[in-house]
């Protein structure tokens, strides 16, 4: 076969260093667009790009010649940099350590869109970290409690 064919699509979730709730409303959709323009400089296709105070979602199509692992060290490294070089924060800012990456087929891509589009309004019902969970609990994705934000212990 002389073409590769693919459809991989991802939602990947980071938090703030901390679950510190600094990410301003005021320059939040600036962050996410750049954050969605790092992940298209890795040639995979960005279709959303969202979050809160604490923390982002991305909803991309992987391209197979990409890892994923580095896809997040970019946007994570990048969108840090961008923040501190324009001193959004009155202190050094970081990412936490690691990160949430889970597949979807494409018959769930618009809900999977949709709920990450409406990241503000899910937040007022649900905090970050049962809403972590159930990701990893619907994904059957073992972890230990101790290590899921482990900046903060």
């Amino acid at each position: 076969m002389s073409n590769t064919y693919h459809q991989i699509y991802i939602q990947a979730v980071f938090a703030v260093r901390y679950r510190d709730a600094i990410l301003a409303k005021a320059w939040r959709p600036t962050l996410h667009t750049i954050i969605g323009g790092i992940i298209k400089e890795t040639g995979c296709k960005s279709m959303i790009v969202n979050g809160v105070e604490d923390h982002v979602h991305c909803l991309f199509e992987l391209k197979p010649s990409v890892t994923l692992s580095t896809i997040m060290k970019n946007a994570k490294s990048k969108s840090s940099k961008w923040i501190n070089e324009n001193n959004l924060l009155k202190s050094h800012f970081e990412w936490q350590e690691g990160y949430g990456a889970f597949s979807y087929s494409p018959g769930d891509v618009d809900r999977v869109y949709n709920y990450i589009r409406n990241q503000e309004a899910h937040h007022q019902k649900q905090f970050f970290l049962d809403e972590y969970k159930d990701l990893l609990r619907q994904f059957k994705i073992d972890y230990d409690d101790r290590y899921i934000f482990k900046d903060l212990i």
